[in-house]
This record gives structure tokens, C-alpha cells and sequence, in this order.
């Protein structure tokens, strides 16, 4: 029997969110909620965005992150300040991910100080439970992984899979489609991955779209996204990443 279109969702989501990229992430919001029927996306929200951007005092952007909980986008914390402080960078942070895989070389106890209180911060401005975590750049240092659960997360995702920290379940798997803007090389090759995956990624139960604030800058960025989540529509529900703990 035939695969029905209920049987595969796509999960979309915007990252980097918070007052740093206000603009960005507005418009975002607006593309993705224009395909998707309403606001029928995640965000990932990071508190102080390279210590530059603090959620804290930033009371009209907390009443933007609370207003889209309540209307239905669901919340994952997205680190402390995205930034990778370790001099001692791994080959992906320094070559994958210009300094932001904040969580790709944190001992233990550190990675689940800031979990912790990224999480308070933002169920406190939003009045309500996040569904997960997710690192930034999806990097996870061994202690970082093993902070997860201790931090109560239900769900964490990385580029390859979305799991269940308690017990490691894997929710799904496969790629995130996402796009790059920080060069010429890097914008050609995540088009060129892109128009792929519309294809390639069909038979995956659950596919997952990701998009950056940066993604705004390029025209042929925005392009490329529109076609892959219409192309994701045709012959796929519109999925919350709540709903995998339900299937599992």
C-alpha cells in the first residue's frame, strides 16, 4: 500500500532567534508561516547571543517570544551565547563553524550550568515548558551529551538525528536541509545540497528543515528555501517535534 502523506512530516525551524537578529527572524517567521499555514514552526532561542544580545531587559522581544508560544511555534534552547570560547577548538568548530559551536568542547558541569539556566530563563519569559535542546552548530561535546538528561530536556537534535536524552532513543533521522551564507563557497554548495534533498530526502519519514538569520542576506537563499518547503508540503504533514515523542 501506498505511502499516505500523513505518514511522512516535515519539521521546520529558525535559529539564532532572539533580539540580535529581530528583524531577520521576523521576516522568517512571516516566509515560513506563509508556506506552513500559520505559525507552525520551532524556534531556537539563545539567551545572549555573543554576549551581545541579552533576552534579559529585552522586553519587547520577550513579548514577541511569548506571543509566538502561545500561538502554537514551539521553544528549544539554543545554548547561552552561541559562541565556542575553547581555544582549543575541534576540527569541526574551527573549520564548520566560525567559532559558534558553543557546546561542541564544554566539560559536563559546565554545559549543564548553562543549559539550566538558559532553560529557566526562557520557560520564565514564555510561561510555559520548552520541548527541547538544541546545540548550536548541532555540536555536543561528550559532557555536554551527558549534561542533556540531567537538565530534564526531553528531546535534543544534532545534524543527523533527534533523540530522547533519557534513555537515547533516536526520534528520527537524517540530515537537516539548511543553508549557509557566510561565503560564495558555501552558499553555492548548500543550494547545490538543497535543490538535491528535494529528491534525495523524499522517502525519509521525517525531514527537517532549518533556517538562519543569515539566510535573509541572499536572495537566492530565500529562493531555495521557499522551493524546498513547498516541495516538502506537496506530499507531507506539517509536523511539531512534539509529536515524536508520541510515535516512540
Amino acid at each position: 500500500m501506498a505511502e499516505s502523506r500523513t505518514d511522512r512530516r516535515l519539521l521546520a525551524s529558525i535559529h539564532d532567534v532572539g533580539p540580535r537578529f529581530e528583524a531577520e527572524v521576523d521576516h522568517l517567521a512571516d516566509r515560513l508561516s506563509r508556506h506552513l499555514g500559520g505559525p507552525r514552526f520551532a524556534m531556537l532561542v539563545v539567551p545572549d547571543h555573543w554576549g551581545q544580545a541579552p533576552l534579559v531587559g529585552a522586553r519587547a522581544f520577550q513579548a514577541k517570544l511569548r506571543n509566538w508560544a502561545a500561538s502554537g511555534v514551539e521553544m528549544f534552547v539554543h545554548g547561552w551565547t552561541h559562541r565556542d570560547d575553547n581555544p582549543a577548538k575541534g576540527f569541526k568548530a574551527k573549520h564548520m563553524t566560525a567559532g559558534e559551536g558553543e557546546f561542541s568542547a564544554l566539560p559536563e558541569v559546565e554545559a549543564l550550568r548553562r543549559m539550566t539556566e538558559a532553560r529557566a530563563l526562557i520557560e520564565d519569559i514564555i510561561g510555559r515548558p520548552v520541548t527541547g535542546f538544541i546545540a548550536p552548530a548541532w555540536l555536543y561535546s561528550k559532557g555536554a551529551k551527558a549534561a542533556l538528561n540531567a537538565a530534564g530536556f526531553a528531546m535534543a537534535e544534532d545534524h543527523m538525528r533527534v533523540w530522547r536524552p533519557a534513555d537515547g532513543s533516536v526520534l528520527a533521522r537524517g540530515p537537516v536541509v539548511t543553508w549557509a551564507s557566510r561565503s560564495k563557497s558555501r552558499i553555492r554548495s548548500s543550494l547545490a545540497f538543497a535543490a538535491l534533498a528535494r529528491t534525495a530526502l523524499r522517502p525519509l519519514e521525517t525531514l527537517r528543515i532549518a533556517v538562519h538569520p543569515g539566510d535573509t542576506t541572499v536572495s537566492a537563499l530565500l529562493d531555495s528555501i521557499d522551493a524546498s518547503v513547498i516541495a516538502a508540503t506537496r506530499d507531507r504533514s506539517i509536523g511539531r517535534y512534539a509529536d515524536l515523542m508520541k510515535r516512540n
